[in-house]
C-alpha cells in the first residue's frame, strides 16, 4: 500500500535540499535523512495538507535492476511507516535511501534497521516506554 498523498515527499528541490542539508543517520543497508519541513520548496499544485511528516523512499537501480523488486521494497517501507508513523515535535521531511547490497538482508532486518534509525533520530518512541540503548 502506498503512503497517502499528505505523507508523500515530491519535487526535485525538496530532494536536493535533503541531500545537501539533511541530518544523516546511517546503517549498513539504509540511510535516513531528516530536515525541517519547508513547504515553499514543494512543487506547485501540491495540496497544503497539514502533516507532521512527509517521506520519500529512494531505491536506485543499483539495488536491483528489476523495477518489480524496487517497487516491492518501496511498498514494504511505506507499509512500515503507516503502521509505525514517526512522531516529530515539529513538521519534518524524511528521506530513506536503500544502499546497494541491501537485498542480501531479509525484509525483517531491513525494517528493523529502519525502526532503529528512526529511534536514533528521536522520531519513534521506545516500545513499552523503556529507555533501550540510551546511555
Amino acid at each position: 500500500m502506498a503512503l497517502p498523498q499528505q505523507h508523500r515527499l515530491r519535487g526535485r528541490r525538496v530532494f536536493d535540499r535533503l541531500y545537501r542539508q539533511g541530518r544523516r543517520f546511517q546503517g549498513p543497508a539504509l540511510v535516513l535523512r531528516i530536515l525541517a519541513a519547508d513547504p515553499s520548496l514543494l512543487p506547485p499544485g501540491t495540496p497544503p495538507r497539514p502533516s507532521p511528516w512527509r517521506c520519500g523512499i529512494v531505491v536506485s537501480s543499483k539495488v536491483s535492476k528489476l523495477a518489480v523488486r524496487r517497487n516491492r521494497l518501496r511498498r514494504l517501507f511505506h507499509d512500515q511507516l503507516l503502521r509505525h508513523p514517526p512522531t516529530p515535535a515539529s513538521p519534518l521531511w524524511l528521506l530513506i535511501t536503500l544502499k546497494p547490497g541491501c537485498l542480501e538482508r531479509g525484509e525483517v532486518q531491513l525494517l528493523g534497521e529502519c525502526t532503529h534509525l528512526l529511534r536514533q533520530a528521536g522520531l519513534l518512541l521506545d516500545p513499552g516506554g523503556q529507555g533501550g540503548e540510551q546511555t
